[in-house]
């Protein structure tokens, strides 16, 4: 497996497969793109390891092959309703983790999202109650040597805000609870980036990178909004600054889903990003 960040650099760059998605590419190809362009880490997406396997790849004999191109598996996007309040459906939910964690260990990745699925139209999430359960799915995590990073959605009623993540992380009251931060996400949930400086260097599991326009405002804007780092509008000056204050040196994973450059060549797409997210950087010292 590579190293994480080139000599030098303060940061790794890794791609998150939903930047190209849309040119509707085969893992394999992704994987070749991510690695040709220049990044150090890819993160994939559970649906495309579900279609890979069920053309009968297996995911050990992957994840040889993407450390072969010298690229890390950072974090594996799943999507499993560990929050719900609801016995049955979290009970599957939970199963549905397993399945994700098991897949991520397979690859060698020690690293799964847990989103806010399921819950997102709920408003008064009870954050001491949802410590407990992100407790719970970090000691299942234990089991299969990946950690569960607990991520929060801008456009979410509940577990929308950095501030409710942490919450929830330190009400965890675990050893290896984290956050995945995300620039789109601070934004379109009005916290803002400020909260940043109050993190440490374990505190971030991840760190998605992208930036937004001015138009459409943040009440409007959707995920398909994100344009590329330093083409919008985000303080990305003061959160690289705060990131190195506070000593976070991980990834920044590019995650975009706009539509524009999912019509363009997805070699272009990915080199353009890496290239905006490592000036983007420099200009920040």
């Amino acid at each position: 497996m590579s190293d994480t960040k080139t000599d030098g650099e303060t940061f790794g760059y890794c791609l998150n497969t939903s930047t190209i998605k849309g040119q509707e590419l085969s893992l394999i190809e992704e994987i070749e793109i991510t690695a040709k362009a220049g990044y150090t880490g890819i993160e994939p997406w559970v649906r495309e390891l579900d279609e890979f396997e069920e053309d009968g790849g297996s995911l050990e004999d992957l994840g040889k092959r993407i450390a072969d191109q010298g690229l890390a598996v950072v974090n594996l996007i799943g999507f499993f309703e560990w929050l719900v309040d609801d016995d049955e459906r979290r009970t599957k939910a939970l199963e549905e983790a397993r399945r994700n964690l098991d897949m991520a260990r397979k690859l060698g990745c020690n690293k799964l999202a847990a989103a806010p699925m399921g819950i997102t139209d709920l408003v008064g999430l009870d954050l001491d109650w949802s410590g407990e359960r992100y407790h719970e799915l970090l000691e299942i995590g234990r089991d299969y040597g990946v950690v569960p990073v607990l991520e929060f959605w801008g456009m979410s009623k509940s577990l929308g805000r950095l501030s409710e993540a942490m919450y929830i992380a330190v009400a965890s009251g675990h050893r290896d609870a984290c956050v995945l931060t995300d620039v789109f996400h601070m934004y379109k949930s009005g916290g803002g980036h400020n909260g940043l400086r109050l993190l440490g260097q374990e505190t971030i599991g991840l760190f998605h990178m992208n930036d937004y326009p001015a138009n459409p405002p943040r009440d409007s804007i959707t995920d398909a909004g994100r344009v590329y780092p330093a083409d919008g509008i985000a303080p990305l000056d003061q959160v690289f600054k705060d990131l190195r204050n506070i000593g976070y040196a991980g990834m920044l994973s590019l995650e975009l889903f706009n539509e524009s450059y999912w019509a363009e060549d997805a070699l272009s797409v990915a080199q353009t990003g890496l290239e905006k997210m490592r000036q983007a950087v420099i200009d920040s010292a």
